[in-house]
């Protein structure tokens, strides 16, 4: 056998062992998949327990901001998510008068309240979607209504109906090889199925690699309100 005909030789056999142990590698199944995005969450939440960060959430309506907050975000000993107001943070801007007889001015006034709850309750809700919760996703898993498309470009997708509510839908991206979410969006509603309000959200990393969520949008058109919520600053809780 000559010097060439060797190498050759070589080559060839390292192509079948690699491609040998590829055939091996079983494909993930959708309780697979479930099962490492729940362990992800779960590790994620834990780590998030040695930061505290900043959250911001802005309240718009037809384009105009209305409100924004501040709270100071960490978890306490009891492993409860606590929220304290940010020190400095500028008050919500009173709303200007308006004149008017006394029942034009109620009328404004219960209006305005009308109003103000929708879009604290739009706030709210972004919220009981995030972070997904991991026995929520394990009910609709059992459930059947977890489905789970063909990855492609290194993601793959996970559509989740009834999630939180009857109708509703959750789809997450998932980084393929490590089932961590990358991207969320739902479709949900609040009062009534035909009030329906849709989250796309952001995840970020932090350095030890825990995932997190960057910044929630949510769009109710039908009131023509936006919430986003940002979580940014994190650091370790200091000792």
């Amino acid at each position: 056998m000559t010097w060439r005909s060797s190498v050759v030789t070589v080559a060839l056999l390292a192509a079948v062992s690699l491609s040998g142990r590829a055939a091996q590698t079983p494909a993930q199944t959708p309780a697979d998949r479930v099962a490492a995005l729940k362990k992800s969450l779960a590790d994620s939440q834990v780590s998030l327990r040695k930061y505290e960060w900043v959250e911001t959430t802005i309240i718009s309506l037809k384009g105009e901001e209305k409100s924004r907050k501040q709270l100071r975000c960490y978890y306490g000993a009891d492993g409860k998510l606590q929220k304290l107001p940010v020190e400095g943070a500028a008050p919500p801007a009173p709303a200007a008068g308006r004149r008017g007889g006394r029942a034009k001015q109620a009328i404004v006034a219960n209006k305005k309240d009308d109003m103000q709850d929708y879009m604290e309750r739009a706030a709210a809700l972004v919220h009981q979607y995030l972070p997904p919760k991991p026995e929520l996703i394990q009910k609709a898993k059992d459930a059947g209504k977890v489905a789970v498309a063909a990855p492609a470009q290194g993601r793959v997708q996970l559509d989740i109906t009834d999630y939180l509510l009857p109708g509703d839908k959750l789809s997450a991206t998932l980084n393929a090889a490590s089932n961590t979410l990358v991207g969320l969006k739902v479709g949900s509603y609040l009062d009534k199925k035909d009030d329906v309000v849709s989250l796309d959200v952001q995840f970020g990393s932090l350095t030890d690699g825990t995932n997190y969520t960057a910044q929630t949008t949510l769009d109710a058109k039908a009131k023509n309100v936006r919430v986003v919520v940002q979580n940014t600053g994190h650091r370790p809780i200091a000792k």
